[in-house]
């Protein structure tokens, strides 16, 4: 499992996880549907705020992935299979 910085926490996190089984304490985290307000990605992280977006599908997940600000990506329990995603495989083949 990969795990990347959960903002300026100093704790690591999964790189994906399912929402609401793991335990990832979301209480001061940057949740999001979508990466699309950039500008709220940027900011969160410039200030050391974690960063997490929800996904259900492959290619969410990728794009979210792509994204450095997110710390973790979290996928609905009934799409658990997307936890198994490879990002490296997703973006270089």
């Amino acid at each position: 499992m990969r795990e990347r910085w959960f903002g300026a926490t100093g704790l690591r996190v999964p790189e994906i996880a399912v929402e609401g089984e793991d335990d990832i304490a979301l209480d001061d985290a940057l949740v999001l549907d979508s990466i699309e307000d950039i500008g709220r990605l940027e900011e969160a992280h410039a200030e050391g705020v974690p960063v997490v977006v929800r996904a259900s599908s492959a290619e969410e997940v990728r794009a979210a992935l792509e994204r450095p600000e997110v710390a973790c990506v979290l996928v609905p329990p009934e799409q658990r299979e997307l936890m198994e995603l490879d990002f490296r495989r997703l973006k270089y083949g």
